[in-house]
């Protein structure tokens, strides 16, 4: 597995200090972020999943604590939309340029607003999905936040 995908070199670019974690990933888990969890041996709130989700149609990406769900009305409302749905995993992939398991929000083809749930935001260091499928980034979450210009909400439960 290679630890230099277009995220972790985004990272390196904005100066961001973060370290690189790998595990063994299951494509076959029930969650994804509570098996990396799992996997790295760590606190379920301090794991965050990368979604891909459509507000009023367009693009927008959401950081959250992997063992909540994310509230579709509290993500549009973050970004001033009036509705939100999950986006389809082959439109995540072709917009992204990751696969799903390892889309991280670092290094994307292109910006997209990003939305991070604000209680991470009290975390010390986070665990951000690297880019690749079994890779994640360690990480001041408000370092990501920065980074990504992302909007902190409570758009999870």
């Amino acid at each position: 597995m290679s630890r230099t995908t277009p995220a972790t070199l985004a990272l390196a670019k904005a100066g961001v200090d973060f370290t690189v974690h790998a595990y063994d990933y299951d494509p076959d888990a029930e969650s994804i972020g509570l098996h990396a969890a799992q996997a790295l041996g760590e606190t379920p709130s301090r794991v965050l999943k990368t979604l891909m989700a459509l507000v009023d149609g367009k693009p927008v990406l959401v950081v959250a604590p992997s063992d909540r769900e994310v509230a579709m009305k509290k993500l549009a409302a973050a970004v001033g939309g009036k509705s939100a749905q999950m986006m389809k995993p082959a439109d995540a992939e072709r917009i992204s340029g990751y696969k799903v398991g390892g889309i991280s929000p670092f290094g994307q083809r292109k910006p997209l607003p990003v939305v991070i749930e604000a209680d991470a935001l009290a975390e010390d260091r986070v665990y951000i999905n690297g880019g690749q499928r079994g890779l994640q980034v360690r990480l001041d979450p408000n370092a990501a936040r920065e980074v990504l210009k992302a909007v902190a909400a409570r758009v999870s439960s």
